[in-house]
């Protein structure tokens, strides 16, 4: 007579099958792809529904350009934002700056009040760099795939509110790049020229490295983790505190100022925050002939980089690590060509952040906060994704304080990362 046999399950077998690898998402409406191929040549492809199916072929183009020009070009752009947009001093006639408006552009958030003649003249130079590195730079040629690809490119950028992925080895400022639509010098208005940066038509976000993080998806909180990582003595005189008041509020916040403290919580396998943010200066480090990469420093001045973040994760593939990370990390100094700016973010995601959101130049400490504190309280509500954000962002900073440093922040991935919040969560 048959009877029930008692059975001790001792370890589970199916662990890694019982969930996908990632979490799926809508596919985005415009996915452009640079990849870097033997001899530095650089191929392009593109797909999305933004762009015409086409029949018996696709979308595709090898360049002319080759890497090391682009990233010239790039770290240029990024030099050209400082010197002629941050670091502005207008002068007198006799070619003397202006001491009641020292550098008026960096010390105020809002440039509502500044001449609007001289602030479009500004606005307009970085607007026809921002083209140039995407047109005349890394597309440009007069071979006939070059100029097929470029058009349809060039016709779905014009376009608004797109979900744009840009898939590429090269690492760009790309919400910094420009359409080609340039306006009748006559009729060029502020607002005309705020629209031509991609960051103001679209949602945009970097992506690079295929399968980046696999492990189970996250469970939503009811109260969230996140963390403030900060310089005590950086933005003094700016709206931090408020930023550090608003992370704290409804949320689990873990505080840390030096790099044992972020040593000690990156080493742990249980780290499981949704957000991280950190406030501190950076600096590009490192001896050649390797690049040297960002790397930040907290109150203690230690350097924190992208090679400690694989030191202390590398064991932990599968953990719950599956942060945002908000990096408003000012770089000391504008780093050339050789610089490999995405380091510290690409080993971030590598080993489980979401996405990581940071600024493509040194960021002036009043619009960082500002900024700041704009992003963690809608993000803490749970209600829209870091690219809806990010992009809604842009466009305020443009309309209401007419200062384009919105573009000027870029997503390292993480465009549809979004808090997860269970029903009763109070933020």
């Amino acid at each position: 007579m048959p009877s029930p046999l008692i059975t001790r399950v001792v370890q589970d077998p199916s662990d890694g099958f019982r969930f996908l690898p990632h979490l799926e998402t809508e596919p985005p409406d415009l996915r452009v792809s640079f990849d870097v191929l033997g001899g530095g040549r650089i191929r392009a492809r593109m797909t999305g529904t933004s762009v015409p199916a086409l029949m018996g072929t696709e979308h595709k183009a090898d360049l002319r350009a080759r890497p090391d020009e682009v990233h010239g070009a790039a770290a240029r752009l990024c030099a050209r934002w400082k010197e002629r947009f941050v670091d502005f001093q207008p002068v007198d006639d006799r070619g003397r700056a202006l001491r009641e408006r020292r550098r008026p552009y960096a010390v105020p958030a809002d440039l509502s009040s500044e001449p609007e003649g001289e602030l479009r003249t500004v606005v307009a130079d970085l607007a026809r760099g921002g083209e140039s590195l995407l047109f005349d730079t890394l597309l440009r040629g007069d071979d006939a795939r070059i100029e097929t690809f470029r058009t349809y490119l060039r016709a779905a950028l014009s376009r608004e509110g797109l979900r744009v992925r840009f898939d590429s080895d090269l690492q760009l400022p790309w919400p910094m790049l420009c359409t080609g639509e340039q306006p009748a010098a006559s009729a060029t208005t502020l607002g005309a020229l705020f629209s031509r940066f991609l960051g103001h038509r679209h949602q945009i976000e970097h992506t690079g490295d295929a399968y980046a993080w696999i492990g189970p998806p996250r469970t939503a909180q009811r109260q969230p983790a996140v963390s403030l990582n900060h310089d005590g003595r950086v933005g003094s005189a700016t709206r931090a505190d408020e930023v550090a008041k608003a992370l704290a509020e409804g949320t689990e916040c873990t505080v840390r100022t030096t790099y044992e403290e972020l040593v000690r919580d990156f080493g742990n396998p249980h780290l499981d925050e949704q957000l991280m943010y950190f406030w501190c200066h950076g600096e590009f480090i490192g001896n050649e002939p390797e690049p040297r990469v960002l790397a930040i420093r907290l109150t203690d001045g230690t350097p924190f980089d992208g090679h400690t973040v694989r030191e202390l994760r590398a064991r932990h593939r599968n953990s719950s690590f599956r942060p945002l990370v908000l990096l408003n990390a000012c770089h000391a100094g504008v780093a050339g060509a050789s610089a490999d700016r995405a380091f510290l973010g690409r080993m971030l995601i590598e080993h489980g952040a979401q996405g990581v959101l940071g600024p493509h130049i040194a960021m002036p400490q009043a619009f960082a906060a500002e900024y700041a504190l704009e992003f963690v309280r809608r993000y803490l509500r749970g209600e829209q994704t870091a690219g809806r954000i990010a992009h809604e962002l842009a466009r305020h900073f443009a309309a209401r304080y007419r200062n384009p440093l919105g573009f000027a922040y870029g997503l390292h991935g993480g465009m549809d990362s979004r808090l997860e919040l269970t029903s009763g969560g109070d933020t």
